[in-house]
């Protein structure tokens, strides 16, 4: 079976589009639609299963493996974009204790200047003291 180039799709590659060879996946792409929910994907991709089991032994093991390809990369994918995201939730939670940190270092940096200040107006009252005698 020979694909043609596909205008529905982004990739627009002559022989790989399953969008022109299996139209299960053409509605979300001529809708435009670039986000698929975790439900949708495995619906579409058992829609796809079905399809290819229809088509020549051939033809059908290299489908099957490519989507069986297809469904380990998503796996993977979703994988990494959930480490993705804890990853940034600590680095919030890091960046919220910084600030905290930095914060409570500044408030007691001004108490020792502060301290400082007054020990050494005390000393110049006192040396004042000492000269007028």
């Amino acid at each position: 079976m020979k694909y043609a180039p596909c205008v529905a799709c982004p990739v627009r590659r002559v022989g790989a589009c399953l969008v022109v060879a299996f139209p299960v996946f053409a509605d979300t792409v001529q809708r435009g639609e670039n986000e698929m929910d975790e439900a949708t994907f495995q619906n579409k991709l058992a829609e796809l299963m079905g399809e290819i089991s229809s088509l020549p032994q051939v033809e059908q093991d290299k489908l099957t493996t490519l989507a069986q390809k297809t469904q380990d990369r998503h796996i993977k994918l979703t994988k990494t974009v959930s480490d993705l995201q804890e990853s940034l939730d600590y680095l919030r939670l890091s960046i919220k204790y910084l600030v905290f940190d930095l914060e409570a270092t500044r408030r007691e940096n001004a108490y020792l200047r502060k301290m400082l200040e007054e020990k050494h107006t005390d000393a110049d009252e006192a040396d004042d003291d000492i000269e007028q005698v």
